[in-house]
């Protein structure tokens, strides 16, 4: 599989200090074609997957330092195509879990490293189809407590440089857990199934 570049731009919103800030160094995005397909076109969009990570360095642990959303913003020639595919519900998602959503909704998955005061903690993440509008984020967190949540991501069709913008709210008992607060080192996500997101034309800097 080729590897495009500079599919999207991501920030990572923190608070610290009781500021909110955005993180100055936000790591790399990339998007993956899927096999035996050509570039995409308007009357033929290119399905592919987007692995972004988002993260820092240069932060102690005792900076209480929490993330408190984060934010994707997709270039001109992307697609989102959330309305053709099986859906779930935010109330199904936090009643059953994705088990309870139809697979087709199920569109990737994730992974963080965190630290609960001086233990390292790594929630999970299962990326769920929510329609036109929205995509969860399906965290699962075990330590200092269990704690299980439907993270909803709004997207939004912008103009400009760019043609949508994901917004995710991290809710405050995902960053504050059993009274700990909750400081997010890094996060690593990875999305797409057939043409779920897509492209139209070859990214700026893809190779």
């Amino acid at each position: 599989m080729r590897k495009l570049a500079a599919i999207g731009i991501a920030g990572l919103t923190i608070a610290m200090g009781g500021a909110v800030a955005l993180a100055a160094a936000v790591r790399t995005e990339s998007a993956t074609e899927q096999p035996g397909l050509h570039p995409g076109s308007k009357k033929h969009p290119q399905g592919v997957k987007l692995s972004t990570t988002f993260g820092w360095s240069g932060l102690s642990r005792s900076g209480k330092v929490r993330a408190t959303g984060f934010d994707l913003w997709f270039p001109r020639g992307s697609q989102y195509n959330g309305a053709r595919y099986p859906k779930c519900s935010e109330g199904r998602l936090a009643r059953g879990g994705p088990a309870a959503c139809p697979p087709g909704s199920i569109m990737g998955t994730g992974s963080g490293v965190a630290y609960a005061s001086t233990a390292i903690t790594r929630p999970k993440m299962t990326v769920v189809n929510g329609g036109a509008n929205e995509v969860f984020f399906y965290t699962v967190l075990n330590n200092p407590a269990r704690v299980r949540e439907p993270v909803v991501g709004r997207v939004k069709r912008v103009s400009g440089k760019f043609v949508y913008h994901l917004s995710v709210k991290i809710p405050k008992n995902l960053q504050i857990v059993a009274g700990t607060p909750i400081t997010l080192t890094s996060l690593h996500i990875t999305v797409g199934r057939a043409k779920w997101l897509a492209i139209t034309r070859r990214p700026l800097g893809s190779g």
